[in-house]
């Protein structure tokens, strides 16, 4: 006789899957006519990719790709985030770290064993005088081990800032007078806008910077 449990929802963090949601779009995508949605995403992929290309140099190697991957995981998280009840899973230190961190433990590897004189030699810049060498390499270290913090903070604290912002002036509404439920409502799609533009740009800075990080160790 089969015995079926009931599924215990509530033991799955179900916050979280809003996050692995833009996998099931991605096969329907490659299945459908190219509409004009489409074609605007198609150029701004490579767009990307020339800036990408340009950042990395000319032994790029098909990397730009890994770098569109993380720009579009990142942009369509922040976007979902502004939908109301869903989980922003950017601002939380445990996905941003998630992703800053395998790639500096990567380029940190790759730079070392294959160019191991050119990371030395980057840890102290040009002209500086000899007696500030030693403070130059502690200053360079610290810098670069810091790196997957900064990258993971960045973007967590803008992410969640607006998001904060938006619900306190959100709780206020029972509070305020009728008259200012207006001003209320315009200053929230004001800063409903900023944060969409927060949401392209902190997504660009994250790519750019971890670009930016693996062309140091080439």
């Amino acid at each position: 006789m089969l015995i079926i449990w009931p599924l215990n929802l509530s033991i799955f963090p179900l916050n979280w899957s809003s996050t692995t949601l833009c996998i099931l779009f991605i096969p329907s995508a490659l299945w459908l006519i190219p509409n004009r949605s489409m074609s605007i995403w198609k150029k701004i992929m490579m767009t990307l990719h020339k800036e990408f290309k340009t950042l990395l140099g000319p032994n790029t190697s098909g990397s730009t790709f890994i770098f569109i991957c993380l720009f579009s995981l990142i942009l369509y998280n922040n976007f979902l985030g502004l939908f109301p009840y869903v989980f922003t899973s950017t601002s939380h230190l445990a996905m941003t770290l998630t992703m800053a961190l395998p790639f500096w433990v990567s380029f940190m590897i790759y730079g070392w064993i294959n160019n191991t004189t050119h990371m030395l030699a980057h840890l102290v810049p040009q002209g500086t005088p000899p007696l500030l060498m030693p403070f130059m390499v502690c200053i360079e270290t610290i810098s670069n081990v810091i790196r997957p913090g900064t990258l993971a903070v960045r973007l967590a604290a803008n992410m969640i800032a607006g998001h904060l912002l938006l619900t306190l002036l959100g709780n206020t509404g029972s509070a305020i007078p009728p008259s200012f439920i207006s001003i209320l409502l315009i200053t929230q799609i004001l800063l409903l806008i900023l944060e969409s533009a927060v949401a392209i740009i902190q997504s660009y800075v994250f790519a750019v910077l971890t670009s930016l990080y693996s062309s140091e160790v080439t």
